[in-house]
């Protein structure tokens, strides 16, 4: 959520670093490893990291990085140069590649591969802290923020994703899709903002490409369908920030998510979102694009239509290998 305080819980693991560090052999040849890779970033320049993240100019890098060192509450921490973002933990330099590897260099292609053009303008900074205590702890120690989710958010004001890792990547790649958006599409409304977001809450590879699976938010939204409390597409899609986000129930996040995956599920999520993108201005919350790709006048019928769908849905996936 583009918030300082808002964000949703997330289920998605990092199975792939606990991997990695069980094959890693003895406890001395990982801290050996460890040590080494310590050793070749402090001598490192900031200048030779910086000559990694592509277009920025090498001064501002330096210089980011620069004042970033001193914003470290102790030397526990391990800066990584993941394009657009530089990477920030409270773990050894290892564990902190494998997270920017696997989740965030994993993430932005992706995601760029289907929707986004640009990156971020201005240089931002993932702080990915260990567990619950370090993460609450060090939010109002380096932010002064006081956080309102357990799991992490993207903070516009603080030019930072800020994330408790110890609950998995989805939190992370879900806030990952928020600055893309602003660089991309600065007039996108919250529904799709959100939508996109939380439909890679949990996700995977599915043809070479992004896939969200069906979620934690499933649930909660099929009891609203029942109870008739999922208001007509052409409201949420009409939703500025302030009604969007003043929904407690969750309803918002949840029917966004699942028109998300509708469209995924049928192959026009990503001819919706360009389709969109390019009439805005004339269609300034995708209501007429959402109509034109569905081929589908009737938008009652369209919604009895997601509703019925959505009901035969079950929380149970298959995680699939990528392909």
């Amino acid at each position: 959520m583009i918030s300082t305080q808002n964000t949703k819980l997330t289920v998605f693991g990092f199975l792939s670093v606990l991997l990695t560090l069980a094959c890693a052999g003895n406890r001395n040849a990982l801290k050996a490893r460890v040590e080494e890779r310590a050793a070749e970033t402090a001598k490192a320049p900031v200048s030779a990291m910086a000559a990694s993240l592509g277009a920025l100019p090498r001064t501002d890098l330096d210089q980011h990085i620069s004042e970033l060192k001193k914003k470290l509450p102790s030397n526990d921490f391990s800066i990584v140069i993941q394009p657009p973002f530089v990477v920030v933990g409270d773990e050894p330099l290892p564990i902190v590649q494998q997270r920017a590897d696997d989740t965030i260099k994993w993430a932005v292609e992706k995601l760029k591969q289907d929707f986004f053009t640009k990156d971020p303008e201005e240089i931002l900074d993932i702080w990915l802290f260990k567990d619950a205590t370090s993460y609450e702890k060090h939010t109002r120690l380096i932010f002064k923020d006081e956080p309102s989710t357990p799991y992490g958010y993207y903070s516009s004001s603080h030019k930072a994703l800020i994330m408790n890792i110890a609950t998995g990547g989805g939190t992370l790649v879900h806030e990952i899709v928020h600055p893309f958006i602003e660089a991309n599409f600065p007039e996108c409304p919250p529904w799709l903002n959100e939508g996109l977001g939380s439909l890679y809450e949990q996700c995977g590879t599915k043809g070479g490409h992004i896939h969200g699976f069906v979620n934690w938010r499933l649930p909660g939204l099929q009891q609203a369908i029942k109870a008739g409390n999922v208001p007509s597409f052409k409201t949420l899609m009409s939703m500025d920030s302030k009604a969007f986000y003043n929904d407690d129930r969750g309803i918002n996040y949840a029917q966004s998510r699942y028109l998300c995956y509708y469209l995924q599920e049928r192959g026009l999520l990503v001819r919706f979102y360009k389709q969109f993108h390019a009439q805005q201005k004339n269609d300034p919350g995708g209501y007429k694009s959402l109509k034109k790709v569905l081929a589908e006048p009737d938008m009652d019928r369209f919604k009895r239509k997601w509703e019925k769908y959505v009901m035969n849905l079950t929380e149970e996936f298959v995680l699939r290998p990528a392909n």
